[in-house]
């Protein structure tokens, strides 16, 4: 099967195929070792679905990058449904929405600590008004991140002392030539 595979591996791009196609084989060798094992060597169907996932993958790869190779852009084809993109981002949003979620938490829990606050441990015959509540969170909060800030200060500061922050390397960096 490995003779057959890279057969196959002639059907992408020349360089595509130097770059990768040793890789290629010896990844489908240790696959096909590992199902090998798996199954005990006697089970038909895993193999053969083992088989038929690895040339179907194969003659789809060949197939998308000789597509690369003559467009010369990414073109995705529906029957890749997991093709894992290097450039995936999160939204610009997304810090501020999870800091307004946890706002919306933090409150709700400072409200809830108020209510509870405001009952008394025993039964009572009327209940008293729920006492305001008093922020205890936010106070801790702003401690915590102003020593993780001032942490960090202190940390770039030896680093900048030592050396080793990175703006003595650019300082004795050469100046770049530029032709006019």
């Amino acid at each position: 099967m490995l003779a057959l595979y890279r057969c196959l591996l002639r059907l992408y791009p020349a360089a595509h195929r130097q770059e990768y196609g040793e890789e290629m084989a010896d990844v489908f060798c240790e696959l096909q070792t590992e199902v090998r094992s798996e199954t005990g060597g006697q089970r038909f169907w895993p193999r053969a679905t083992f088989f038929l996932r690895e040339f179907a993958g194969l003659l789809s790869g060949a197939l998308y990058e000789h597509s690369r190779a003559i467009t010369g852009s990414d073109l995705s084809f529906p029957s890749r449904r997991f093709t894992m993109r290097s450039e995936f981002r999160f939204p610009n949003a997304t810090p501020i929405l999870m800091a307004v979620i946890l706002a919306g938490v933090i409150l709700a829990i400072e409200k809830a600590t108020a209510i509870e606050q405001s009952f008394p441990l025993a039964y009572p015959q009327q209940l008293p008004p729920i006492q305001p509540e008093h922020f205890t969170f936010f106070p801790a909060m702003a401690v915590i991140f102003l020593s993780a800030y001032a942490a960090a200060v202190i940390g770039w500061a030896l680093l900048f002392a030592m050396r080793r922050s990175g703006m003595h390397r650019l300082s004795e960096m050469p100046p770049v030539q530029t032709q006019k």
